[in-house]
C-alpha cells in the first residue's frame, strides 16, 4: 500500500487564522510560465492575476512567483484568497480546558466550527487560532453552526488522527440538551432509529426508507408551560440527526429554521437561536490516557428566560 506523501509546508503564514490556498501545478502542463497557468486556471482574470504577481501574492517553495517564473510541472504555489464579507458573530468563545494536546471550546450559537462556504473568518477555528496563537489547531469533530456547546480541538496537527478516531469508533460519550414543545402523550424515554439522508445543495436532511443509519436516545428532564427540556444522547452522528429525530416525533426544536419548515433568516439575525446545546463530552484521551469529562457552561434561554428568547432580546 502506497503511503501518501506529506503535504509540503506552506511558505505563507496564516491570515486571520486561515491557511493559504495551495495550488499544485499539473504534472503534464505545457505552459511557459506559472503566470500563464494561473490566468487560465483562476476565475479572477488576467488583470487581477498580474496585479497579485506584482504584489508578491503568489509564493512557491523557493520564494515569490513573478510574471516570468518558468512553469514547473508538479510544483506548488500558495496564495491567500480574499475573504467574503461576513457579519461578525457578537458572542465570545469560552475555553473550558486546554493542555498541550487538546482544547475544549464552548461555542456560541451562530458560529460555524470551521471555514466553509460564506463562513470563513467568523468561525471557531479561525478565531481560536488567531486569538490564542495556535496555528496548528484543528477540530476533531464538527458542531453545526446553529448549535452551541462543546467542541474538541487538537493542538498538534500530527495528533489529530488519534482524536478523530475516537469519534469514528464511537468512543466519545456525548449528551445534548434541547428545548422543544411538550407533548403529554409522547412516550419517553424513546430511542429513535431511522435512515437519514442529506442531499448536497438542499439544507434540510430527511428520513427515508431503508436500513437505519442513525440512533438517538431521547429523554424528558422537565416540562412547564407547554415546553419540554430534553436530554439527547446520539449514538451516531448524521447531519442534523437530533433535529430530524425530534421533528419526526412532533416536537421540533425551538428556533429551528429548517424543521419542520425551511426559512431563510438574514445573516445578521441573531434573535431566537436554535435551542440545542452540546452539553457534555466524555472520553479517554488516546494520547495521555486521562479520563476526561467536560460540561458546557451555557444555558438555553428558552428554558431559563423564555420571554426574552421569544422576543429576540439579546
Amino acid at each position: 500500500m502506497r503511503r501518501k506523501r506529506p503535504r509540503p509546508p506552506a511558505p505563507l503564514p496564516q491570515r486571520e487564522g486561515i491557511d493559504p490556498v495551495r495550488l499544485r501545478l499539473p504534472s503534464d502542463g505545457t505552459w511557459a510560465t506559472v503566470r500563464d497557468h494561473l490566468v487560465e486556471r483562476l476565475p479572477a482574470g488576467a488583470a487581477t492575476v498580474d496585479a497579485m504577481l506584482r504584489d508578491g501574492a503568489f509564493v512557491g517553495a523557493d520564494g515569490p512567483v513573478t510574471a516570468d517564473t518558468p512553469y514547473a510541472p508538479g510544483a506548488s504555489v500558495w496564495f491567500h484568497r480574499d475573504f467574503p464579507d461576513e457579519v461578525p458573530v457578537p458572542y465570545p468563545i469560552d475555553v473550558r480546558y486546554r493542555d498541550d494536546h487538546i482544547l475544549v471550546a464552548d461555542k456560541p450559537h451562530f458560529l460555524a466550527t470551521m471555514p466553509r462556504g460564506s463562513h470563513v473568518t467568523q468561525t471557531a477555528l479561525a478565531r481560536l487560532r488567531r486569538d490564542l496563537d495556535l496555528p496548528e489547531l484543528s477540530p476533531a469533530h464538527r458542531l453545526d453552526r446553529l448549535t452551541a456547546g462543546l467542541i474538541l480541538f487538537c493542538v498538534r496537527a500530527d495528533e489529530r488522527g488519534a482524536y478523530q478516531t475516537l469519534f469514528r469508533d464511537r468512543k466519545v460519550r456525548k449528551e445534548y440538551e434541547a428545548v422543544a414543545p411538550y407533548l403529554p402523550g409522547l412516550t419517553l424515554p424513546h430511542t429513535a432509529r431511522s435512515r437519514i439522508e442529506k442531499v448536497p445543495g438542499i439544507v434540510a436532511a430527511f428520513e427515508t426508507a431503508g436500513e437505519p443509519n442513525s440512533e438517538t436516545r431521547i429523554e424528558l428532564t422537565g416540562h412547564r408551560a407547554g415546553l419540554g427540556r430534553y436530554r439527547l444522547t446520539p449514538v451516531t452522528g448524521r447531519t442534523h440527526q437530533i433535529r430530524v429525530h425530534m421533528n419526526a416525533l412532533g416536537v421540533p426544536l425551538l428556533g429551528d429554521p429548517f424543521y419542520p419548515v425551511v426559512t431563510d433568516p438574514a445573516p445578521d439575525d441573531f434573535s431566537r437561536p436554535l435551542q440545542l446545546l452540546s452539553r457534555m463530552l466524555e472520553f479517554t484521551d488516546p494520547v495521555t490516557g486521562i479520563e476526561h469529562r467536560f460540561e458546557s457552561g451555557r444555558t438555553l434561554r428558552a428554558w431559563t428566560a423564555y420571554e426574552d428568547w421569544a422576543s429576540g432580546r439579546p
